[in-house]
């Protein structure tokens, strides 16, 4: 299914996500739980998000509630077991007339001037507004801006036996608007023991140590 352009007489509210409900099976431990700016991630991304966007919700997984019960409020996955889109639609049950800016946990470079960067860039008239990512060129499902008309497209993807948000991007390339990150390093994933120890040596010469 290829979206339509949205023809919106008022752009949509910003409400922020951050999605936390992923296994962290190649990290070992939990990424959202892990500290790197003096708080755990899950908190210090939702904490960049709410100063960007309206409200600021947690996407997690069944099992998760109790220990993620905190400052923000949770939006527990509809279906288990299929992924970041999951997050995404539950999210769309939760209100489908605003558009969600999804965050994943797994990104502790990013920073808030680049998420502004993303906001201040964004076109509601789109299905999505994303960057492009740096390491392999295809857009980032995790840093975007997923408008109304999102939902529906969504949707069909699973319906079509799709599971990956990037391939919705994809498949509707002339729907969404890319952008260049202003700092390449920020959309780095830290997936692994190793991606952890890059991630480090990054921060620490940020803070000039």
């Amino acid at each position: 299914m290829i979206l339509n352009a949205i023809d919106s007489p008022e752009m949509a509210a910003l409400y922020g996500l951050v999605l936390v409900g992923g296994r962290s099976v190649r990290m070992g431990r939990d990424k959202g739980a892990m500290v790197w700016h003096g708080t755990e991630q899950r908190v210090h991304a939702a904490g960049l998000l709410s100063h960007l966007c309206e409200k600021v919700f947690i996407s997690c997984r069944s099992g998760q509630e109790e220990e993620l019960a905190g400052d923000y409020p949770l939006l527990v996955d509809s279906v288990e077991g299929s992924g970041p889109i999951v997050g995404l639609l539950t999210a769309f049950e939760h209100r489908a007339d605003v558009a969600w800016l999804v965050l994943a946990c797994d990104l502790p470079l990013i920073t808030e001037p680049t998420l502004a960067f993303l906001t201040g860039s964004r076109d509601e008239n789109m299905l999505a507004t994303t960057f492009r990512s740096p390491f392999d060129g295809l857009p980032e499902p995790l840093v975007t801006i997923w408008e109304p008309g999102a939902a529906s497209v969504l949707r069909q993807h699973m319906a079509d036996g799709y599971k990956c948000p990037r391939k919705a991007l994809i498949r509707n390339e002339h729907h969404i608007k890319v952008l260049s990150p202003p700092c390449p390093e920020d959309l780095m994933n830290t997936n692994t023991p190793d991606d952890a120890e890059q991630v480090l040596k990054i921060l620490g010469k940020r803070a000039g140590i």
